[in-house]
């Protein structure tokens, strides 16, 4: 924690972030990432054919988890009041990829559409569900989030700085 909270500015040390948290910085890429694979999963994963309930309820809940997981992973490189845009567009490029992925998948004839595939006509209402569904979703969960992080920093937790502790002998 001390790399990122530093106590003093000349504390600060450049460091090369890992590869996914340099990928998280990019509002664009972490969006379209989303939306294709978003899209794959729900057509790989809805054309089994199986109608019970507790399927569909998992395979939807993971692909939730999926997309605020990524929103989450993009909007914590950001302070909170950049949210307000970062979120509505994250979910908004996101469903522009997932829709040039169900295009494809049309072409293809591997798209569903509840238990039949889905036809060039049946492309304009799912973009128009796909993006009002993420774009709540998403900004619902960008909400809840900004209020957990606010309360989190409200309560006055002090977050421990490694290195000190580790400087200090033990005994």
């Amino acid at each position: 924690m001390a790399g990122f909270f530093p106590r003093h500015t000349v504390d600060l040390k450049f460091e090369e972030p890992a590869a996914f948290r340099r990928f998280s910085f990019s509002l664009v890429e972490m969006a379209l990432v989303t939306g294709v694979v978003t899209r794959l999963y729900r057509s790989l994963v809805l054309t089994h054919g199986v109608n019970s309930w507790w399927y569909l309820g998992l395979t939807f809940g993971v692909g939730m988890l999926f997309y605020m997981g990524m929103a989450t992973a993009h909007l914590a490189n950001f302070p909170i009041h950049r949210w307000t845009w970062r979120a509505p567009a994250f979910a908004a490029l996101g469903v522009v990829a997932e829709m040039a992925t169900s295009a494809l998948l049309i072409a293809l004839g591997r798209e569903p559409n509840g238990t039949v595939r889905a036809a060039w006509a049946d492309w304009p209402a799912m973009a128009g569900r796909a993006l009002v569904f993420r774009v709540l979703l998403v900004s619902v969960w960008a909400l809840l989030l900004a209020g957990i992080v606010l309360l989190v920093r409200r309560s006055g937790v002090a977050v421990p700085d490694l290195e000190d502790e580790a400087e200090q002998p033990e005994g």
